[in-house]
Order: structure tokens, then sequence, then C-alpha cells
């Protein structure tokens, strides 16, 4: 089901909008709503990915009986240009 909605815009970026639909082949209402649910999914997709990241167990990075990584070497990649 679609609802309609108003908006207020300031004159430039009405005007910007409708050059972008024209452009675009599209009317500033679709326009909108394709950017919209672009928007959408991107911040879905983020929460899920967030999700899937904070679900997994740590990574330990030492034994107990050996001492943590030193800054360097867990960056050594930078430095091999």
């Amino acid at each position: 089901m679609k609802r309609n909605i108003t908006i207020s815009l300031d004159e430039k970026v009405a005007r910007w909008a409708r050059v972008k639909a024209a452009e675009n082949d599209t009317s500033v209402s679709r326009l909108l709503a394709d950017r919209l649910e672009q928007e959408m999914a991107r911040e879905t997709e983020y929460e899920r990915a967030r999700e899937r990241f904070l679900s997994k167990s740590g990574r330990r990075l030492r034994t107990d009986d050996t001492p943590y990584p030193q800054r360097d070497s867990l960056h050594e990649r930078q430095h091999e240009r």
C-alpha cells in the first residue's frame, strides 16, 4: 500500500530535485521514494551486519603465559609500503 505525504522544500532544493528527476526520466516523488528506500535498505543491512558481528564470540589475542602483541606488529601492513 502506498501513502501520500507532503513535504516542504526550500525553492532551491525543489528546483534541483525537479532537474534531477527530469535527468532520470522520473518524477520528484519517485526520485525521493527511491532514495528513501535505498537509505532504509542500507540502514537495515548495517543493522544485520552489526548483529552478526556482535553475536560472534571474541578472539583471544594472547594465552595466559604470553604478553599481548605489540601495536606495531598488529599494524605491520601499513609499514610495508
